[in-house]
């Protein structure tokens, strides 16, 4: 990826995390595909992680695994917001 498709990709996830409500989750894949860049599913985690005052919690991997290394912290902040969370995943409602 070059800088300039970086700051894009950069731009578009803060904008899509920016809208996600209390309670959605999404997958980092589909993070991506909203941001208009289908693919750059580990691009997506890398923002999060450099991002700080984004909703990072909402965001789990295509199986529902939480972040390694957060799975506590991420759970808490889960439940908080009415996601069940179970042996550290989360069950990825089906997206028509």
């Amino acid at each position: 990826m070059t800088a300039r498709t970086t700051s894009a990709l950069s731009e578009a996830v803060v904008a899509v995390m920016r809208a996600t409500a209390s309670g959605d989750l999404l997958t980092y894949g589909e993070v991506a595909a909203l941001a208009g860049h289908i693919g750059a599913a580990r691009a997506v985690g890398r923002v999060l992680a450099l991002s700080p005052g984004l909703p990072w919690w909402r965001v789990v991997n295509c199986r529902g695994r939480l972040v390694p290394g957060h799975e506590q912290r991420q759970a808490e902040l889960l439940q908080q917001e009415g996601v069940e969370v179970r042996e550290g995943r989360c069950r990825i409602a089906p997206r028509h």
